[in-house]
């Protein structure tokens, strides 16, 4: 297989030494080849780099401190050249490792811990953290990458945690500590004390508990525990819901040997209460739905997973989140569960909300109830406790009705209503020139999109070329997040509503005529 690794030339100085356009064939640079390479006076069998032009690494900067958490051995190493590289060498180091063996699977699972260790998530579950939040996002894009451009949202979110690790550092410089190891509690006992931690805000409780319970408990029961508490409050914007969603994704590509920096960076996540006292003592608007949800969920049928599909009760949870409040939403939910409606049929309704959310307002309050609604979506099948999986449902209603508060406090919000599109005269659209439009005339592209679903376009057609233009223009962590999960929970709906879905998102979507980034500039170059 042959792979084409080009690199931005903002993150490379000496960029202008490597011809445009060389080919690097993965499968003939051993590691063998690659050190005997390096040893000799220049790199021209390989990629035309001087050694001299690869930075020192001292000693020094290699040796972690006792206070800080350390990873398994295997890793390591590499977390600490994510950390320690400047940012303007960053790039040229991973291509020299990609080069010498590494896999992909290792740079993943490096980046994913060194944001771990190196970023805080505070004084919101956001901000710079989403370079730990965007990991999983990135993967889903390098999965469906073409093969010339599989290495690049890796590179990309390297180069972005560089980024995240400088901002972290104006802040006060935090590092995940080392567990005192004089507080972990037995293993037997974890799992009741991190739950009791999590029930009392208790940091430094669910902390210790976190390193302990990975020994004893199942990933299921993990997942059951951290989505209950993580989709429990509004805080940080559905933040805690989606990093506790990436964050177990995550851990399944890059091994469950890595699971207890992971539960103790979740905990501590989910337990940002930051500027509050202490919530189990108070009572905050943001908790109050979780804890009303909490007092109804048992009032659902126990066969409500075998209810009706009903496609004009899609409609009516979309009518509903247009103004209902965050109780109010859930407690219509109920009546719609008790009145036998399938829950696929009400998943429908508040994706569709999400995404007419975004139309009215192409913003980040709007994007992220798209994401948040997709982790929700996400926790929904996967946890196992159905008691836990009823709340769920019931807690994406209330937060998209705290998603359409929160956005309305923010910013004007337009009169879109995406259920009233209709099908335009004239043939279906081509693809060229419906992202043509995107960027340029978001309603016009917006009604493209659905023209093409109604009419027959291959959703797989459109989902390529929106992911190819995220690869080629996307410059935030959101276009990954927000991309990948629109595009997946487009599989997940009603065809009947999918066109709807499509064109709401549309409006987040990046468009032809945007600027291609100067990284995709130098693979088109190459291809």
């Amino acid at each position: 297989m042959k792979l084409w690794v080009e690199v931005d030339p903002r993150f490379l100085p000496f960029l202008s030494q490597i011809p445009i356009g060389k080919t690097i064939d993965m499968s003939s640079v051993s590691r063998r080849i690659f050190l005997s390479t390096t040893s000799s006076a220049t790199l021209t069998g390989v990629v035309g780099l001087e050694p001299s032009l690869f930075p020192a690494l001292q000693a020094q900067e290699t040796r972690m401190t006792p206070e800080f958490v350390r990873f398994r051995p295997e890793i390591e190493p590499l977390v600490q050249l994510m950390e320690t590289t400047p940012r303007e060498s960053m790039i040229e180091k991973v291509l020299a490792e990609i080069r010498s063996g590494t896999t992909y699977r290792e740079l993943l699972s490096a980046l994913f811990l060194a944001g771990i260790r190196n970023v805080q998530p505070r004084p919101a579950v956001g901000f710079k953290f989403h370079t730990v939040l965007v990991v999983h996002a990135a993967h889903q894009a390098s999965m469906a990458a073409s093969d010339s451009a599989r290495w690049l949202p890796l590179l990309w979110s390297i180069d972005y945690f560089k980024s995240a690790q400088a901002s972290d550092e104006k802040e006060g410089d935090w590092t995940m500590p080392a567990v005192d190891a004089s507080r972990i509690p037995s293993p037997e006992r974890s799992l009741d004390l991190l739950q009791n931690a999590f029930e009392k805000w208790d940091e430094g409780a669910a902390d210790v508990a976190a390193a302990a319970v990975v020994q004893v408990a199942s990933a299921t029961q993990l997942l059951d525990l951290y989505a209950k508490y993580a989709a429990r409050d509004f805080r940080s914007i559905g933040h805690k819901a989606i990093y506790v969603a990436g964050a177990f994704r995550t851990l399944s590509v890059i091994g469950w040997e890595h699971a207890e920096p992971v539960m103790r960076s979740l905990a501590y996540a989910i337990l940002n209460h930051t500027g509050e006292k202490n919530p189990s003592e108070n009572d905050y608007e943001v908790d109050r739905a979780g804890r009303s949800n909490w007092e109804i969920v048992d009032s659902i049928p126990k066969q409500w997973m075998a209810g009706t599909p009903d496609e004009s009760a899609s409609q009516r949870v979309l009518e509903l989140l247009r103004k209902a409040s965050p109780t109010e939403a859930s407690k219509a939910i109920v009546e719609m569960l008790q009145a036998k409606i399938h829950p696929r049929s009400i998943f429908d309704g508040i994706l569709l909300a999400s995404s007419e959310l975004v139309s009215r307002q192409p913003a980040i309050v709007p994007l992220h109830a798209v994401t948040t609604t997709n982790a929700m979506h996400y926790l929904f099948h996967q946890v196992h406790d159905d008691r836990l999986r009823r709340w769920l449902l019931l807690q994406n209603a209330s937060f998209l009705a705290h998603f359409r508060e929160a956005a309305n406090l923010r910013d004007k919000m337009v009169s879109n209503r995406i259920d009233s599109l209709r099908l335009p005269d004239g043939n279906r659209p081509d693809l060229n020139a419906i992202f043509d439009q995107v960027a340029k005339d978001r309603n016009a592209a917006a009604t493209q999109v659905f023209h093409f679903m109604q009419s027959g376009g291959e959703l797989n057609h459109l989902m390529h070329k929106a992911r190819e233009l995220v690869f080629l223009k996307g410059t935030d962590s959101h276009d990954y997040k927000f991309s990948s999960a629109a595009l997946e929970d487009a599989w997940a709906m009603s065809p009947r509503w999918r066109p709807y879905y499509l064109a709401g998102c549309s409006y987040l979507l990046h468009g032809t005529s945007e600027k291609t980034t100067s990284l995709s500039q130098k693979v088109l170059a190459a291809s």
